[in-house]
């Protein structure tokens, strides 16, 4: 789980939920696997397999400084709510499914939206074919 800065509510629009979970899935490349992500307003839960290669550490500064270049790119207004550039918290939790029920975890994660009562905007850009009458 990563918490935003200063917990202020960034994840209640549908494309910077989209442009995160676009910049946690580029590391696909470097061997991570990602399973569910849930958006609960201030924060982000994830499943996550990592490579033994890399420490929580290296894992956590690289998810976080990847999301947060990908956000500050595609959405220039978040420049005057983190001008120092700093878009997460420095806290982050951490936990192996082994000790739970990996259902549960994932049932956990999916209903954050309904858990902290959070209504997402969708405002994607839609297409000309979607708009067009049948």
């Amino acid at each position: 789980m990563f918490v935003t800065k200063c917990r202020y509510n960034c994840f209640l629009k549908q494309s910077h939920i989209d442009t995160c979970t676009g910049a946690f899935k580029e590391l696909e490349s470097l061997g991570f696997e990602f399973g569910t992500f849930g958006f609960g307003g201030t924060h982000v839960h994830f499943l996550c397999n990592v490579p033994k290669k890399y420490s929580i550490a290296e894992v956590e500064g690289m998810l976080k400084s990847r999301s947060a270049r990908r956000m500050f790119e595609k959405h220039p207004g978040f420049r005057k709510r983190y001008p120092r550039g700093e878009f997460w918290s420095g806290y982050e939790h951490h936990e192996s499914t082994g000790r739970k029920d990996y259902a549960a975890s994932e049932e956990y994660i999916l209903g954050q939206q309904k858990h902290h009562n959070i209504v997402v905007i969708d405002d994607r850009q839609k297409t000309l074919a979607e708009l067009a009458a049948e």
